[in-house]
């Protein structure tokens, strides 16, 4: 059975405050066969070494962001990275194919609940569709793009104690990605990964 190897690109500007995505990262740091950064500690002037950045991006099978979401989008410091490493010749253009047919997926926090993620709704748009600059930078550089797992309603999870299922649920998926039961085809109309972990979960078990 093939083994992917993982990568987990982790940013979040105030942990301090962070209730949801520290636990997470402790999930994915104690995985075997999962590589984790954690981007602003790694980067605290947003110094980014472009060579590290691609070298961990050509060892590794699929690439996770995992951050809170910021004003529809992703902390600073990964528009920073992709800025600076997905350069043309290696991650897109005529010769860019370095990233070819690699996984990409975000983990991420949302502050507003689901229902907030429709068009009727608060946000107006559903969460896959205000990821869709992410979407269209995984299909630029051939990267096999992913619906997101998402925690919504972060702001109130600990309290609601939401946080240690869905925890669970982060570490099926790094699992379940690890083992690669998890493909583009199988996903592509779906808003989040979340039942599809659940239900391959529940299949796993009967």
């Amino acid at each position: 059975m093939k083994k992917n190897r993982l990568l987990v690109l982790y940013a979040h500007p105030a942990q301090h405050r962070s209730e949801a995505n520290r636990p997470l990262f402790n999930v994915a740091q104690k995985m075997a066969g999962v590589t984790t950064v954690d981007m602003y500690a790694e980067y605290p002037k947003f110094n980014i070494n472009i060579d590290l950045e691609q070298q961990r991006l050509l060892d590794h099978d699929v690439i996770i962001f995992q951050f809170p979401l910021y004003w529809y989008s992703t902390p600073a410091i990964l528009k920073e990275w992709q800025d600076l490493v997905l350069e043309y010749g290696f991650a897109y253009g005529t010769d860019g194919k370095a990233l070819k047919d690699k996984l990409f997926v975000c983990a991420l926090t949302a502050g507003g609940k689901h229902e907030a993620y429709h068009a009727d709704g608060y946000n107006h748009f559903t969460i896959r569709e205000l990821l869709q600059p992410l979407e269209q930078m995984a299909r630029l550089t051939h990267m096999r793009y992913l619906p997101p797992l998402a925690l919504f309603g972060s702001r109130t999870a600990l309290e609601e104690k939401r946080v240690e299922k869905h925890t669970l649920l982060y570490g099926k998926m790094l699992n379940a990605l690890l083992l690669d039961q998890v493909s583009p085809d199988s996903t592509e109309n779906l808003e989040t990964l979340n039942e599809f972990i659940n239900q391959l979960d529940e299949e796993k078990s009967a």
